[in-house]
């Protein structure tokens, strides 16, 4: 039975690194990412909702003029080329200079960046900082009188079947401010993503919708009818894993989570995030046999992580935790998943310490440890 399990988590062992640089990187079935964007003074902020008289035309028109589109050149020889485009919108004006939040698939490798503006003007944009495990960026061009900025919404306060419009530039500039509307699918839904080289990371939080999603929408706003964004558009299921295409099924990085990122980004250029030192694997994974005879674990425990391996000296380590554990609790916050278990991990700082609560074998355990560094993006 061991072996059985051995070879489960084998499969599945990278779906759970804590300690790596984890990307959000879209692959064949993952393919469209999109960014929301807010008007704050020093710092990404959001605004109390509206009321729901304002109607998608109205929501549209609070919006569209912070919305741009980026556009990734490569240098070949002496001459740049396009190499791809995406979206994006302004949050935030300071100093002279309008920010935009973007996706960081959008601007990654580029030797030049440019972006268009609503009114059709291009200009030479600076990348501020970047962060491939959310795959948000932020950029900056010279401040206009032309360009508006967009409000962030509190995505904690979203539901399902609230309206929503998705804005950007999809299969480029020349449709660039097309907008579609859908609805909010699940506030709340956890997709695997991998890296430039296959390696999965495990699951990340996202808004589903289907409001139509197309290449070079990424790193456009996902909006409420209050014009509000509450999401950044940033990929899309085209089709499932054995081939079956799919429809109106897209996915947005809640704002919530795109806030705290960009105000990191800004202040420091880079996000540098706590790691436990573990790789894992959600316990839904492992056939119900298993978990009784393998983990050993109560029959009422339905949801948690299972330590497939924990690297030597990290913090999950000095703290004595070992393969086969299964984490159920963070901070007093239950742990159904990997998501739930990196969602308040992040909201930690490097030399934090946090409590962890887990079950070996039937005894249900809690340890306090000291985190340290992961690599950064």
């Amino acid at each position: 039975m061991q072996k059985n399990l051995t070879n489960l988590i084998l499969a599945g062992a990278l779906a759970g690194v804590i300690g790596g640089g984890a990307v959000l990187v879209g692959q064949e079935i993952y393919q469209n990412y999109q960014v929301t964007h807010s008007p704050v003074r020093t710092k990404a902020t959001t605004t109390k909702t509206m009321t729901s008289k304002n109607t998608a035309t109205n929501a549209y028109n609070k919006v569209a003029n912070s919305v741009v589109s980026v556009i990734n050149f490569k240098k070949s020889g002496n001459t740049y080329n396009e190499s791809s485009e995406g979206s994006g919108f302004v949050y935030k004006k300071a100093e002279g200079s309008a920010f935009i939040v973007t996706n960081n698939h959008v601007i990654d490798g580029a030797d030049k960046l440019q972006v268009i503006t609503n009114d059709n003007k291009t200009v030479t944009a600076e990348l501020v900082g970047k962060d491939s495990l959310t795959d948000l960026a932020v950029l900056k061009i010279t401040d206009s009188s032309t360009i508006s900025t967009a409000s962030f919404g509190d995505s904690a306060k979203i539901s399902v079947g609230q309206q929503v419009l998705a804005i950007g530039s999809p299969l480029g500039s020349q449709y660039a401010s097309s907008v579609t509307e859908g609805i909010i699918s699940a506030t709340k839904r956890l997709v695997q993503a991998d890296d430039d080289s296959g390696q999965n990371y495990g699951g990340s939080t996202v808004i589903q919708t289907d409001a139509a999603i197309n290449p070079g929408n990424s790193g456009g706003p996902l909006i409420n009818l209050a014009g509000q964004v509450v999401g950044i558009n940033s990929m899309k299921l085209s089709s499932s894993s054995n081939g079956t295409a799919v429809e109106g099924i897209g996915f947005a990085i809640p704002s919530d989570q795109v806030v705290d990122i960009v105000n990191k980004l800004v202040k420091d250029g880079k996000v540098t995030r706590p790691a436990l030192g573990i790789q894992m694997i959600n316990l839904s994974q492992v056939p119900v046999n298993e978990q009784q005879s393998t983990l050993k674990i109560p029959n009422t425990v339905n949801g948690g992580v299972v330590l497939y391996k924990v690297n030597s000296g990290s913090p999950a380590d000095k703290a004595g935790l070992k393969k086969y554990d299964v984490i159920v609790g963070i901070d007093g916050k239950t742990v159904a998943n990997q998501a739930d278990l990196r969602e308040q991990l992040y909201t930690h700082k490097v030399g934090d310490k946090t409590t962890l609560t887990y079950y070996r074998g039937t005894e249900k355990k809690t340890v306090t440890l000291k985190l340290n560094q992961t690599l950064q993006s």
